[in-house]
């Protein structure tokens, strides 16, 4: 039996009309069942993953439209060019010169980020200080 060939342009026009899509509406379009199947036709292209909603929102790299400090939102669904919210957390506390608290962080990424402050400390990629009873990233 012959395995379906998905054609990974088929996502193209989707992305056209709507710039962020979710994976139901991915595999709809492919006309496939498997995410996974999805993830592969979604490497072709660059692209990338909301860091807010889980993970749930994705758009083509030439349809963000990143602010200068490589953030960009979309009704409502956040996206960064360093990829997760872990991976955008980090970037932002290392380059500032007195650090984060966890409130002034989340209120620049407009997500929550005690989680993926706790754990960036914990594998020791940030250093976190006690400071008059408040954390500081």
């Amino acid at each position: 039996m012959r395995t379906p060939q998905f054609e990974a342009d088929t996502l193209l026009p989707l992305f056209r009309r709507r710039r962020i899509v979710t994976m139901p509406e991915m595999k709809a379009a492919l006309g496939t069942a498997v995410d996974r199947t999805v993830l592969r036709k979604l490497q072709e292209f660059p692209y990338h993953c909301s860091y807010s909603h889980r993970g749930k929102f994705y758009t083509l790299d030439p349809l963000a439209e990143f602010d200068d400090r490589g953030l960009w939102a979309y009704q409502g669904a956040r996206f960064s060019r360093f990829g997760t919210l872990i991976d955008t957390a980090e970037p932002f506390v290392t380059r500032s010169d007195r650090g984060y608290l966890a409130s002034e962080l989340a209120n620049e990424l407009q997500a929550p980020v005690k989680e993926p402050l706790l754990k960036l400390a914990s594998v020791r990629r940030l250093v976190r200080k006690e400071v008059a009873g408040q954390y500081v990233d």
